[in-house]
């Protein structure tokens, strides 16, 4: 990680994708800055994230073929509460906070905004959403290191780093210790084999990602078949 100030260099940094050395108040005044409405923005425990929150158009299809994913898982298992609040920012107020490309709540106790109230995720009034994950194109890094560490330090109990090159999924659950480890089964989506995202990825350098996604959707199908 760099130590260099934000307040001074954000222009010239925004793109870098570093980790600097920062205080809540200097991550609250680019939070809360209008002028900086598309920056994406992570902090945690005195080091803040910067970069632009616009991505290209590999990530754009890879994060909404996620998206799409979870629709078809939820309309497959509609005796289960599903809310997807992906890219909402998640606060634990003067600790952590990042904005997650996919965010899933899993049951009826998922949080939802009221009027007056700031347009955030804040985790000292809510738990903790079941799945968050990262569309990993330029950010692969710090999104297996610095980020995986800190929302292992959130208590989120599973997380997903989306390699858009690589056509890969890692997958982590949240141990006893605090720590993630690698997993080949997802835990909020019960019983779906990591293996056939990473295919699903791999469809998607072929075709579409609504045609991709549909290609999942019958595996899903025939995996609900199978399970008892």
């Amino acid at each position: 990680m760099t130590t260099t100030s934000p307040t001074k260099t954000i222009t010239s940094t925004l793109l870098q994708h570093q980790w600097h050395r920062a205080s809540w108040a200097d991550y609250a005044a680019l939070r809360d800055d209008p002028s900086r409405e598309h920056l994406k923005l992570a902090f945690n425990e005195g080091w803040l994230w910067v970069t632009m929150g616009a991505e290209g158009i590999s990530h754009a299809a890879v994060s909404d073929l996620f998206i799409i994913i979870l629709g078809f898982w939820a309309a497959q298992h509609p005796d289960q509460s599903f809310s997807s609040l992906g890219r909402c920012l998640l606060e634990r107020a003067e600790v952590r906070a990042s904005a997650p490309d996919l965010v899933l709540y899993v049951g009826p106790d998922y949080p939802q905004w009221q009027p007056g109230e700031p347009r955030r995720i804040d985790l000292n009034q809510t738990r903790v959403p079941d799945l968050v994950g990262e569309i990993s194109d330029t950010t692969l890094a710090s999104d297996l290191d610095e980020k995986k560490h800190l929302y292992a330090a959130l208590g989120i109990p599973e997380y997903w780093v989306v390699d858009v090159r690589g056509q890969r999924v890692f997958a982590f659950l949240l141990q006893e210790n605090g720590e993630y480890l690698a997993c080949e089964t997802a835990q909020a989506l019960t019983g779906l084999p990591i293996a056939l995202l990473d295919e699903t990825l791999q469809k998607l350098a072929q075709g579409t990602n609504t045609s991709a996604a549909a290609w999942l959707s019958q595996q899903m199908t025939t995996l609900g078949q199978e399970q008892p």
